[in-house]
């Protein structure tokens, strides 16, 4: 499985639907770069989520002049999201977004993308996670009025999940 570089959109998913202990305690390993963890975490719930298992890590020069590369041709891109694409660009790593543009972005550069989810089947085919309680979660991400997940895979997931 590959290392999963998360963006701040799927962490607020998963904190909404009370599923961060789950998503960081089921054995997929998930990382974000440093300058997103210091700008968007760390004051938030950042010690929080290092104690669960997220981790951080730091990008090489040539990342961080790529991920800059990448933020004067997309302007759209902030510095943060530019930096998980970055991060994402190595070898067994793998973008969750939910990010339309950086998605966009990104599957051009040719990383690979998922979304909140993807996330989420792939927690209950750990086994350490019940559908039951991927139902309950999801429910509150989608009754969020900041929900951005596609209606019909809401949909699609609940009915599975429900039985």
């Amino acid at each position: 499985m590959a290392l999963l570089v998360s963006d701040t959109s799927v962490l607020i998913d998963l904190e909404r639907g009370g599923l961060l202990e789950a998503a960081l305690g089921c054995g997929l390993s998930m990382v974000v770069p440093d300058l997103l963890y210091e700008r968007e975490l760390r004051e938030y719930n950042g010690q929080y989520l290092k104690a669960l298992g997220l981790s951080v890590t730091e990008l090489a020069p040539d990342e961080v002049e790529f991920a800059q590369d990448v933020e004067a041709a997309h302007p759209q891109l902030s510095l943060v999201d530019c930096f998980a694409l970055a991060c994402a660009k190595r070898a067994n790593h793998m973008l969750l977004t939910g990010d339309g543009r950086l998605r966009t972005v990104a599957t051009a550069a040719g990383v690979e993308c998922r979304g909140a989810l993807w996330l989420l089947d792939e927690m209950l085919a750990t086994g350490r996670v019940p559908a039951t309680q991927l139902f309950d979660g999801l429910t509150r991400i989608s009754q969020d009025a900041r929900c951005r997940l596609p209606r019909n895979e809401i949909s699609s997931r609940l009915k599975r999940w429900s039985k």
